[in-house]
C-alpha cells in the first residue's frame, strides 16, 4: 500500500478543480494547471477532495499511484502559493543582472552568460549574487534553476560557482608541501 497515495487531496480555498476521466485540472489566483494521470490509476473528485486509487495491484500500478497523488497536490499548491528557487554566486566578480526578460551572468567566461527566461518562469536579482526563479510549475522552476547552475556549478575547493540557497557545499583540503 502507498502510504502517500492512501491520503486524499485537499482543494485549497480559492481554488477550483475540476476532474475529466484522467485530467484533473486547477484553477487558482496564480494561473491554471493540469495533470494527466496514468491509465493505471483512477482519480475522482469527491467531498472537496480528490481520491487517486490504483486500478490494479501491479506494481506498476502501485508504482504510480503515490506519484500521481504527488503530482496533483504540486499543481494545487502551484496554482495557490506558486513555487520559488533560490540561487547564490559566490567568487569574485561572479554576478548577475537582468536585461529586460534575460538573465545575463558574469562568471568568469571571456565573455558573459546571457540565459534566456522561459514562458510561465520570473526571474529576479535582488542582489547581484542572489537570483530568485519563480513559477507555478514545479518541475519547470526546479529545471531553470539547474540549468543556471549547470553554467557553473560550486567546485569544491574554493566553493566559486552558482549553487542553491540551501546546498551545503563539501569543501576539499588543498594540496600540501
Amino acid at each position: 500500500m502507498s502510504r502517500i497515495g492512501k491520503k486524499p487531496v485537499q482543494v485549497p480555498a480559492g481554488v477550483t478543480a475540476s476532474v475529466d476521466g484522467q485530467k484533473v485540472t486547477a484553477k487558482g489566483p496564480k494561473g491554471e494547471l493540469f495533470f494527466v494521470a496514468n491509465d493505471e490509476v483512477s482519480v475522482k473528485l469527491e467531498n472537496n477532495a480528490v481520491l487517486v486509487q490504483p486500478l490494479n495491484e501491479s506494481k506498476d500500478a502501485r508504482s504510480k499511484w503515490g506519484m500521481s497523488r504527488t503530482m496533483i497536490e504540486n499543481i494545487f499548491k502551484g496554482v495557490k502559493d506558486g513555487y520559488e528557487r533560490k540561487l547564490e554566486i559566490n567568487g569574485v566578480g561572479y554576478r548577475a543582472s537582468m536585461q529586460g526578460k534575460n538573465l545575463q551572468l558574469a562568471l568568469g567566461f571571456s565573455h558573459d552568460v546571457v540565459y534566456q527566461t522561459p514562458e510561465g518562469i520570473t526571474i529576479a536579482v535582488p542582489k547581484p549574487t542572489e537570483i530568485v526563479v519563480s513559477g507555478i510549475n514545479k518541475q519547470q522552476v526546479g529545471q531553470v534553476a539547474a540549468e543556471i547552475r549547470e553554467y557553473r556549478g560550486p567546485e569544491p575547493y574554493k566553493g566559486k560557482g552558482v549553487k542553491y540557497a540551501e546546498e551545503r557545499i563539501v569543501r576539499k583540503e588543498g594540496k600540501k608541501k
